[in-house]
């Protein structure tokens, strides 16, 4: 027992010198080592601000999913020869389904409109419902729209503040009237620069807000094609999805083609798919630059091998073992690869915070990656080592005495 202790504190003395003499070595080469380490630092700091760029790029779309409603879903109708479309009656039906909260048609329209001399002849207007008004904070004044103006069929407005600018110069829309496409219309509120929904940001923004049944009208169309059902829960998005193909189905004849159903967690899931495997692919291109400063090190400590040939006899010479020799050529690769790799996680760091405030996005701190940049800091660091630490140890103490 007490032999073996003395192996192990033998041992440890060892190991401990050939820390000490490594520092004293990398200390003694101060630019050959920074420029060694310059290029696993730099290595690691494009590994960091790449991927903790994307998680905070793929957690800012992920709250934008949130905040617009994971768990809704969007109906795309195409109909048959009986039926094209939806009309009031099918959006009510859809809106009594165990689980659905409430849904949104979807009427779009591009109109012409003019109050005085001020005429516009393509602008986007939207058909919505009363629903609409409760999932977004859509209104800055006036008022929303009611089933009073859904049943009529109303020729009343809400207006976006570049619409109020153009038309309304100085003085307050509400009350005013516009014309849309010849027709007189009542504007009863100012919509606010809120977020849009997602298919908002496909379609682009709308100026100009009436209700569904009047834009129908304006489009010169009889049925909704388009829907938006939302769910009182995610976890019972399932459960509506089935139950709203059960009732197209069957509204449609059990067609095919006759409309297309798309959740927001299936997008949610292939975006955070994609921004994944931009992640890998980035991550990957990044460590490119670790390979080549891991070819550093290892042309660094041949040069140093090469150097310190005298050393190494005559550490042979007075009963130094190959193993302890090449230990200490691996210590001074690791170490020079770990003091890089930890600085460049530093680094990484700062930069990916950096981008992310100018990008507007979540600074997400991914320790995954920080695992990552330090993991393959010290592979690294053994890898490339170990070829120039093999030489060293192998080398004939007769040969480099010779050399003195």
């Amino acid at each position: 027992m007490k032999a073996l202790w003395q192996r192990l504190l033998g041992g440890l003395t060892m190991f401990v010198e050939s820390v000490r003499m490594s520092v004293a070595n990398i200390t003694q080469n101060r630019l050959r080592s920074f420029l060694t380490i310059l290029g696993i630092m730099i290595g690691v700091t494009a590994v960091i601000a790449l991927i903790t760029t994307v998680s905070g790029v793929s957690t800012s779309i992920s709250d934008s999913f949130t905040s617009m409603g994971a768990g809704t879903m969007s109906v795309a109708v195409t109909g048959n020869d009986l039926q094209a479309g939806l009309t009031g009656d099918n959006l009510e039906q859809i809106t009594a389904l165990s689980h659905v909260t409430g849904v949104i048609p979807g009427v779009a329209a591009t109109v012409s409109v003019a109050r005085g001399d001020a005429y516009e002849s393509e602008i986007s207007l939207a058909g919505k419902n009363p629903f609409y008004f409760s999932t977004t904070e859509a209104v800055a004044r006036g008022r929303t729209l009611n089933p009073i103006d859904m049943d009529d069929a109303a020729r009343v407005c809400l207006i976006d503040s570049d619409t109020v600018a153009e038309f309304f110069y100085g003085v307050d829309p509400i009350g005013q009237t516009l014309y849309i496409n010849s027709q007189s219309f009542t504007v009863v509120g100012v919509l606010a620069d809120v977020g849009q929904s997602i298919t908002e940001m496909v379609s682009g923004s709308n100026a100009i807000i009436v209700p569904y049944t009047t834009a129908l009208k304006l489009s010169g169309a009889r049925l909704v094609t388009s829907v938006t059902v939302y769910v009182d829960g995610a976890a019972a998005s399932q459960t509506v999805q089935t139950a709203l193909e059960n009732y197209l189905d069957a509204l449609f004849s059990y067609e095919d083609d006759t409309y297309e159903i798309t959740t927001m967690d299936s997008i949610q899931e292939t975006m955070d798919s994609m921004l994944s495997m931009m992640s890998a692919l980035l991550g990957g291109i990044a460590s490119i630059s670790l390979i080549v400063g891991g070819i550093g090190i290892m042309n660094m400590m041949l040069t140093s091998v090469t150097e310190r040939t005298v050393e190494i006899g005559l550490k042979k010479a007075i009963g130094a073992e190959p193993a302890q020799i090449q230990i200490q050529f691996l210590i001074e690769a690791f170490l020079l690869s770990m003091i890089g790799g930890v600085i460049g996680v530093g680094l990484g760091i700062a930069l990916s915070a950096v981008l992310c405030k100018a990008m507007g996005t979540t600074f997400t701190l991914s320790y995954g990656a920080i695992a990552l940049g330090v993991g393959f800091s010290a592979a690294v660091g053994i890898v490339f080592g170990w070829s120039p630490a093999r030489k060293a140890s192998n080398l004939s103490p007769i040969d480099a005495l010779r050399r003195m």
